[in-house]
């Protein structure tokens, strides 16, 4: 067998293994590359890391292309595919470029996600992390050429091998992805928090009909508590935009409604009916066809928002950062992917 297929098998093991880990991945979010030689292999647009073994989700990109524009301060640089594909490389393929080690992971790993929502992370992390692990922060920037640059700059000269991203997710590079499991099991340890206790909520036992819609109940027990829980429900309005998936799959503000009347109240007065709505101490409900990569979106924002301490603020993105992520044709293609 040569390097480059056991390379590949070992990552196609770390990826369907971390895929069906809801706290590292949700759905489509988060990718995956490994460089052989002038290749850069990267997962496509669109795609779960949780397939890679029954599908083939990986890409090849010219890797000597992209680092020759980094170079250049192109951020911009669109990735030139290998032979012929139908897929899409990742909106993110140059911050795997920009690592230079052979394996890449990037992932919205859930209890790191939790610190990088707080404004004040990083002091945090200073005190949390061991002193073995060599990182870097970048304020939050638009996924994408942004991003891109402002890794660049603060990779540069530090040695690295792990970039926090604010409002986003972690970077991590190493030499297999034995490597970055050992990484990222240490990261996951020392970041660990305990989700701040709650009564448990059920499933609403049957849909609510409102604006001549049926809204059935979204079946997580633990997203029902976003309704339930005074406290979670009361955060919504202004802790609901906090990373780039969430505000892509779930849209730029919550509908609230106090109660299952005033829901009918107020759809009666909207020309467009909201897919999801969350009704005071009644329940989470969304129209049907709410896809299953929304509802691990909202999964994860629970899982998120749920080890709020209150220790720490909580940083959402303003308006002009949800305008750029929802006015994107990438982020476009990448939801058309998730209704097929």
């Amino acid at each position: 067998m040569n390097g480059d297929q056991t390379m590949r098998d070992a990552v196609v093991a770390f990826c369907a293994a971390a895929g069906k880990e809801p706290l590292l991945v949700q759905g489509a979010g988060g990718n995956v590359s490994w460089k052989d030689g002038d290749t850069l292999w990267i997962k496509a647009s669109g795609t779960w890391l949780a397939d890679a073994a029954e599908k083939d989700i990986f890409v090849p990109v010219e890797l000597a292309q992209l680092r020759a524009a980094v170079a250049a301060g192109q951020f911009d640089v669109k990735p030139v595919v290998r032979g012929e594909s139908a897929l899409r490389p990742s909106i993110e393929t140059l911050l795997h470029a920009l690592m230079p080690q052979p394996v890449v992971v990037h992932l919205h790993a859930v209890e790191v996600l939790a610190h990088l929502v707080d404004a004040d992370f990083v002091a945090g992390f200073e005190q949390a992390l061991p002193a073995s692990i060599s990182w870097v922060a970048v304020p939050y920037r638009k996924p994408g050429a942004d991003l891109a640059r402002a890794v660049s700059e603060a990779l540069t000269g530090s040695g690295a091998s792990v970039v926090f991203l604010q409002n986003h997710g972690v970077v991590i590079g190493a030499d297999s992805p034995a490597a970055v499991t050992a990484m990222l099991d240490e990261l996951v340890a020392a970041l660990r928090t305990q989700p701040a206790p709650g009564a448990t909520a059920a499933v609403p036992a049957a849909p609510i009909e409102a604006g001549g819609t049926v809204y059935e109940p979204v079946p997580d027990a633990g997203v029902q508590r976003l309704a339930t829980d005074p406290v979670l429900f009361e955060r919504l309005s202004s802790q609901w935009a906090l990373y780039p998936d969430h505000v892509v799959f779930l849209g730029a503000f919550p509908y609230l409604a106090d109660s299952p009347a005033a829901l009918e109240a107020a759809l009666a007065q909207e020309q467009a009916l909201p897919e999801l709505v969350f009704v005071r101490g009644a329940g989470v409900f969304a129209r049907p066809g709410f896809s299953t990569a929304k509802q691990v979106q909202l999964r994860c924002y629970f899982d998120v928002l749920v080890r709020q301490t209150g220790h720490g603020r909580v940083l959402a993105l303003g308006t002009a950062e949800i305008g750029e992520l929802l006015d994107w044709d990438a982020e476009r293609y990448r939801m058309s992917l998730s209704k097929q």
